[in-house]
């Protein structure tokens, strides 16, 4: 078991939950009421600091239920943050565009995080593929 020493901006701030058996990502909360009209661009604040294990970085991405319930979309679709990223100032937050006029109260959840050990050390070798052919971008079909 891995331990996240971790900062929260106040008592308000509701703490973060490991829900075993349920999913392995754990929700974050907006810090501060957040009111966006369509077309604005904002840093909602997670108030959360943390210090992640060495070699660990965070996955930060929308919950499911978000642009549902508050039209706004993570502009940068997946956030990653790594454990250089720790000090007392160091708040994570949540870059939003918003594609109707919204409201985000305190406390609201509004996207999840998991932590992911950094990539190994690779190396490219170049030479044609030999693996089976799928048929190239978008072979899937629709059935």
């Amino acid at each position: 078991m891995e331990t996240i020493r971790i900062q929260y901006l106040n008592d308000e701030i509701e703490k973060l939950k490991y829900i075993d058996g349920k999913s392995d990502w754990i929700d974050l909360r907006a810090a501060e009421d957040v009111e966006l009209k369509k077309g604005e661009f904002r840093l909602i604040h997670l108030g959360v600091a943390m210090q992640l294990p060495e070699g660990y970085e965070a996955h930060i991405v929308p919950r499911s239920s978000t642009f549902k319930n508050f039209g706004v979309i993570q502009t940068n679709h997946m956030g990653v943050i790594d454990e250089t990223y720790c000090g007392p100032n160091d708040w994570w937050r949540m870059p939003v565009y918003a594609v109707r006029d919204t409201v985000i109260r305190k406390n609201e959840r509004i996207c999840q995080f998991r932590i992911m050990k950094h990539q190994p050390i690779i190396q490219f070798e170049e030479g044609t593929l030999d693996g089976q052919d799928r048929g190239g971008f978008g072979s899937t079909g629709t059935k």
